[in-house]
């Protein structure tokens, strides 16, 4: 997740240093691209919720891994251990007590989803890995006890069954989310290039009301106005489903073909919907992976 960040940074980067309308303008080729792929999103993302049973309600945004306390300086490598998915059962790991657990959203909201054995989320968390440091000692776990993360949502902000491991020679513990794959949607992103300005603008997380038809995004954009030199201005589409929205960030640079610092700032646009999102999860242009959410009363 973080390499997936780190290149999110440099497509903003691409696009904030030309401050030009090629790829994220009010109109032309780019946005075309963009509105298609946002059409190609929804309809992975519909064919996962399928997969899934038809049910999208707990859908976990970001990282299911954890860390709890830090690294202490003698650790060397353990942090790219564990970032890589080097991570072993030192012994026998326990399995839950009960089959069932619970998704606890912040307004109150419960949903019973299975769980998985210790065993299976640690080999979940080292699939997860993003492998490559072949010098990495893997970390050795000693012993797992269930308890419960708070994690993101495309309902925002739960707290989700999870398994804490002890580690071998360290005070630092590994968290791993423990609800089973069957309870969740799951999206497979295609492949994308950082650097293909015409991608579009990806958002960072989306805000909205339960009786509202408007959606408040987040994304990386020039530090300043549209009536500033090097600065922009922001509106937004929304393509939608019955399963989930794609917001689409449309940029109104100061004027075309400016050479601009590689500097981004917070940046928000607000954007109408046809009806409220109720359950329906919102999703980046780029790859139409879904953002976290905030839902207010």
């Amino acid at each position: 997740m973080a390499r997936r960040r780190w290149m999110l940074w440099i497509a903003v980067v691409a696009v904030l240093g030309g401050c030009g309308t090629d790829g994220n303008g009010p109109g032309g080729e780019g946005l075309d691209r963009q509105r298609q792929q946002a059409r190609d999103a929804l309809a992975r993302y519909d064919k996962a919720v399928l997969d899934a049973g038809g049910s999208q309600r707990f859908v976990p945004v970001g990282d299911l891994t954890g860390q709890l306390g830090d690294w202490e300086p003698t650790d060397g490598d353990n942090k790219q251990a564990l970032m890589s998915g080097l991570v072993v059962a030192a012994n026998a790991l326990p399995a839950p007590r009960q089959p069932t657990g619970q998704v606890v959203w912040e307004s109150g909201a419960t949903q019973a989803v299975p769980l998985l054995s210790a065993d299976e989320a640690l080999k979940q968390l080292a699939a997860a890995g993003a492998g490559g440091c072949s010098e990495c000692v893997p970390l050795e776990v000693t012993a797992a006890r269930l308890t419960t993360a708070r994690i993101q949502t495309t309902r925002g902000p739960a707290t989700a069954p999870a398994w804490e491991y002890t580690l071998r020679g360290t005070a630092a513990r590994v968290t791993r989310v423990a609800v089973a794959s069957s309870a969740t949607v799951k999206v497979t992103p295609p492949s994308w290039d950082p650097y293909d300005v015409s991608a579009g603008l990806p958002i960072d997380s989306a805000t909205t009301t339960t009786p509202s038809r408007q959606l408040t995004v987040t994304f990386t954009g020039a530090p300043n106005s549209g009536s500033q030199p090097c600065g922009a201005d922001y509106s937004a589409e929304a393509i939608e489903s019955v399963n989930a929205v794609v917001v689409i960030v449309i940029e109104h640079p100061h004027a075309a073909g400016e050479t601009c610092p590689d500097m981004g700032a917070r940046r928000t646009t607000t954007v109408d919907l046809a009806q409220p999102l109720g359950e329906r999860a919102v999703l980046e242009v780029q790859q139409g992976l879904p953002v976290p959410l905030t839902v207010t009363a």
